[in-house]
């Protein structure tokens, strides 16, 4: 063996000792410390984190790149929940143990009501001096989240192992913090129907099936926009360039409010079996295909015009299926009504 590798061999080996060292007298220190260590003060190295309840519910966040999670290996998660719960895990603070005459009490209400949180993280076999080597994903922190003190301004908490729980507070937070790690998988749900840019889209397709004549197709062929009367095919020689330009960049950022997958079936059912009020279609540039269908939602807030006739549909929502119509959402108008056009809008006279 060359004098050159031995060097190396045993830089290698005293590199190997030292990290042991440091891994040994990390878990060998004191173990009250880790007790009330909930924080992750390096959140950017989470990789997933595990959710579970008393009831048998999970939820199971995945990092799949940059800002973009998985929830529950199927869907896409919403960023502004994923980015509250890693403030939350990067800011606990413990603020002192359960007093002894509360323990057992705590104790036992955790291991009946409380969400059970596992954390894993990439780490490195040998991090020392500078020197990371061997990546590999660890779970890392495992607690049990119960729910708030009598003041509400602090959660109770519990290491794995620990005898002890602990009340814990979020930094400059005033409140507790039980609903932020939520086993509501529809809670993390990405409330995305249409996030594309002008230069993306091919064509863009809405059918008005109670006034199809209202019904229109738009092609984006590298720039040149084309605008086809759906009902006959025909294209329309002259239109609004501006109102089309707004209502194609509208796209860019689309969203609804809430999921309703778990509406009485019987309700639900009939909805979707009734007439459309709009299918819209969006196209991209590599083929894949965006669709929204609408539906008129009843006036269940009984809101009446100025001669004091109620309305029969809700002026401000609509009911709608997005995700290949696998999800039954409710969205808004204000939301949707720049992309929910008829041909009339953008038509000269």
């Amino acid at each position: 063996m060359k004098k050159k590798n031995i060097i190396i061999l045993i830089i290698v080996i005293l590199l190997m000792v030292i990290a042991l060292f440091l891994v040994y007298n990390q878990s060998s220190g004191t173990f009250k410390d880790r007790t009330k260590n909930f924080a992750v003060q390096d959140t950017a190295s989470i990789t997933k984190i595990f959710l579970a309840d008393k009831k048998n519910k999970t939820v199971l966040l995945e990092k799949t790149g940059v800002g973009e999670w998985l929830l529950n290996s199927r869907f896409k998660a919403r960023n502004s929940g994923v980015n509250m719960l890693m403030e939350t895990l990067k800011n606990l603070v413990p603020k002192y143990p359960v007093p002894e005459a509360a323990h057992n009490t705590i104790v036992s209400y955790l291991a009946v009501s409380s969400v059970k949180v596992e954390i894993y993280q990439s780490v490195y076999r040998i991090d020392i001096f500078g020197l990371k080597l061997f990546p590999h994903e660890k779970l890392t922190k495992t607690y049990f989240v119960g729910g708030a003190t009598p003041n509400n301004m602090g959660t109770y908490m519990l290491m794995e192992g620990a005898d002890v729980p602990f009340v814990v507070h979020l930094l400059g937070f005033r409140g507790y913090v039980a609903p932020r790690y939520t086993t509501i998988a529809k809670n993390w749900r990405d409330h995305t129907v249409f996030r594309i840019n002008l230069s993306d889209i091919k064509s863009v397709t809405m059918e008005l099936p109670r006034d199809p004549k209202n019904s229109f197709k738009v092609i984006n062929d590298n720039r040149k926009l084309s605008l086809l009367r759906l009902e006959t095919n025909e294209i329309i020689p002259q239109y609004d360039t501006l109102k089309l330009l707004n209502f194609l960049t509208s796209f860019a950022d689309i969203r609804f409010e809430a999921i309703l997958n778990e509406m009485d079936p019987v309700r639900r059912d009939s909805i979707i079996n009734s007439v459309p009020e709009n299918i819209l279609t969006i196209v991209d540039n590599e083929g894949d295909s965006s669709e929204i269908v609408t539906f008129l939602k009843p006036n269940d807030n009984r809101s009446f015009d100025m001669e004091g006739n109620i309305y029969v549909h809700d002026l401000d929502r609509l009911y709608a299926l997005v995700n290949q119509r696998q999800d039954f959402v409710l969205i808004q108008y204000y939301v949707f009504d720049k992309v929910l056009r008829p041909l009339s809008y953008f038509e000269i006279e």
